[in-house]
């Protein structure tokens, strides 16, 4: 059995939640880590030494590529930091990236990032992390997939609280909504959070003040003709943070953080996640590590990713516009640099 070799680039929080997915498996080893902070990396080297002992570190990532020959490369740096990672990753040759969301924050980061991967035979997945969750695993695929509501007619969701920002979290709920309306997004328009309204291109600080983010009202129309509302409440709205609601012709399903509804006609029932061994981040991250042995789909592929940029560019663009709507694709003058 092939040991695949894996570089995390970003070590922190989610950097060390992206390690904890190869505990456990027999075909890949974590062999370098990259961060900027030294102590970062340091404490990082540290948290899995008794797993991994040989782990070298870096703080150039191009260094890490170019001296460690690896498989697999993760990235968990800030939200606007992680076109060139996976660019560089993709050319230096890894056979797969699993990538933090958003894919970038504006058009052109994610245009070349797809790019490369597919230049490359790169396979691009991306961590919109309720696909690797089982509760919306299993009302997708054996609920609404199945068609235990009929054919979809909306989708909902809703993002509230201090932290409703449209790239960093919201990201998860377009994402969702495009998950469930199953469909190449033709159109949207939006209205950003009062306090925003000349916010036209991402100016975020990679999402750790919600202060650089608003949330936004918005909408999606989909080619199959199924609609999306994107709810995002004020930074003062009431929880609960994220859910979503899934319309179809015969039933709903409300989807909370935890738990969930299937309502037809009179009739509810309370819907059970099945149980997973690893769910969330380090599913993600088994999962690449399955796809590079034996091949596949990734159940969060780039391009569904870049979709959601796209359509977050999209509500900037409407409200640049005076709230209009906005044809997708954004033409290539608007896509940023």
């Amino acid at each position: 059995m092939a040991t695949y070799r894996v570089g995390v680039i970003g070590c922190r929080g989610i950097g060390e939640r992206h390690a904890s997915g190869l505990l456990g498996l027999g075909n890949a080893a974590l062999a370098a880590a990259c961060d900027l902070e030294e102590t970062t990396l340091n404490a990082f080297k540290e948290r899995w030494h008794s797993e991994w002992p040989d782990l070298n570190t870096y703080s150039d990532h191009r260094d890490m590529l170019a001296k460690e020959d690896l498989d697999i490369v993760t990235v968990a740096t800030s939200d606007h930091r992680h076109a060139d990672l996976v660019v560089d990753a993709a050319n230096a040759g890894v056979s797969g990236i699993f990538c933090e969301k958003p894919l970038a924050t504006n058009l052109a980061d994610a245009d070349r990032m797809v790019d490369a991967a597919e230049r490359n035979g790169a396979i691009l997945s991306v961590d919109h992390t309720r696909r690797f969750q089982p509760l919306w695993r299993h009302i997708k695929e054996q609920i609404v997939d199945a068609g235990g509501i009929g054919a979809v007619q909306y989708v909902v969701g809703a993002l509230n609280g201090p932290r409703s920002m449209l790239f960093r979290n919201g990201t998860h709920l377009v994402d969702s909504i495009c998950y469930f309306a199953d469909s190449e997004p033709d159109w949207v328009f939006a209205e950003l959070e009062a306090g925003y309204e000349d916010y036209t291109e991402y100016r975020g600080d990679g999402g750790h003040d919600p202060a650089t983010e608003p949330s936004a009202s918005g909408y999606i129309h989909f080619a199959n003709g199924v609609r999306g509302f994107f709810a995002g409440g004020s930074k003062v709205s009431a929880d609960p943070k994220f859910r979503c609601e899934i319309v179809g012709a015969t039933g709903y399903v409300d989807i909370g953080r935890d738990n969930a509804v299937l309502v037809r006609g009179s009739e509810r029932e309370g819907i059970r996640a099945p149980e997973w061994p690893v769910s969330g981040i380090p599913a993600g991250v088994q999962e690449l590590v399955r796809l590079v042995d034996v091949g596949g789909r990734p159940v969060s592929p780039a391009k569904d990713a870049h979709r959601v940029v796209e359509i977050l560019i999209g509500f900037l663009e409407s409200q640049r516009l005076g709230n209009v709507r906005v044809d997708l694709p954004i033409p290539p003058e608007r896509r940023g640099v």
